[in-house]
């Protein structure tokens, strides 16, 4: 281990300069996110060797206020084995309450960062650094974007949209889109969760908390008014978003997602997004060709890390 290592939390602002010289996709947010309150100073740490920056590692929350919800920023390309494990542990004991399970670890790459040898490399010890702290690999998941000055997909012409008349109609109905789900942090949630309780949490969590209006949600149903599924299109703090879309089990097969994905897509359209942004896992298959046949294109990919437990405060 580096016996000269300093590790510290940023004290100034000035110092975002240095903590944004390993570059990220994100980079670009942190100080508006400091702005906000969605970021603290005292949550994004570096590790230094005299002016030299070797590893950070930063967190960020939903809105001012709320406790860290993803560990979104990690880097060690100068850090080895237990000099990347004290950087990760030291912040970790001064950001996280003690013995508390740590939130989701994510990470943005690019789309082919398979193919790329280095890419692969930086995965693999960033993963591996986690994982001797109790993490473990969830999902990879695609990040899609519609650009403003593509194709509108039509209007369906088997499907009537309706606006969502409250909170119980729409958990009803996201209550029973979960059977079957091939969503990993879905699948996840359930084994501590009824399908019921799940989707309540979802709705007063995330999607009660966009400041988008509700008046963008819509309910598809057919003819004779029967629901078939649901779009929640959206603007978190970022970009618009597809936040959430589901078919109802009764009604997969039939490519009713594509018609609920043109009213989301529709919806954001019509109000002048400059782009719409998705993502959906690797291995959710039927959902990533209904956003490719809908023009959405893989910008990025996403690897997301879970502690199933309290981390290990006391090594």
């Amino acid at each position: 281990m580096k016996s000269d290592l300093t590790i510290r939390p940023l004290q100034r602002r000035e110092e975002l300069e240095l903590f944004c010289s390993i570059p990220y996709a994100i980079n670009h947010e942190i100080e508006s996110d400091l702005d906000a309150g969605r970021r603290r100073l005292d949550w994004l740490w570096v590790a230094r060797e005299g002016n030299q920056l070797l590893g950070r590692i930063g967190w960020w929350a939903a809105a001012a206020g709320q406790p860290p919800a993803v560990l979104d920023i990690l880097d060690i390309p100068g850090l080895e084995g237990a000099a990347a494990d004290r950087l990760i542990l030291t912040a970790m004991r001064n950001v996280l309450p003690p013995g508390s399970t740590p939130p989701q670890y994510t990470r943005y790459l690019k789309p082919d960062w398979h193919g790329d040898p280095v890419a692969a490399r930086d995965v693999e010890r960033r993963s591996a650094a986690l994982g001797r702290l109790g993490a473990r690999p969830l999902v990879e998941r695609l990040r899609l974007q519609w650009d403003a000055g593509g194709s509108v997909p039509p209007a369906s012409q088997r499907l009537r949209f309706r606006s969502v008349a409250n909170r119980e109609d729409l958990v009803r109905l996201m209550t029973e889109v979960v059977s079957g789900t091939l969503d990993a942090h879905t699948i996840l949630d359930l084994a501590a969760a009824t399908p019921a309780e799940q989707a309540a949490a979802q709705y007063d969590h995330e999607l009660n908390s966009y400041k988008s209006p509700k008046a963008w949600w819509r309910i598809a149903e057919r003819s004779e008014g029967e629901p078939v599924g649901f779009v929640i299109p959206a603007r978190n703090s970022y970009n618009p978003i597809i936040a959430y879309i589901g078919v109802l089990p009764a009604f997969r097969g039939h490519g009713y997602v594509d018609d609920i994905l043109a009213e989301g897509t529709r919806v954001l359209a019509a109000q002048g997004a400059p782009r719409i942004r998705a993502a959906t896992d690797t291995g959710n298959g039927p959902m990533a060709r209904a956003f490719s046949r809908a023009g959405y294109r893989i910008f990025e990919r996403q690897l997301d890390m879970v502690w199933d437990q309290a981390w290990p405060s006391a090594t």
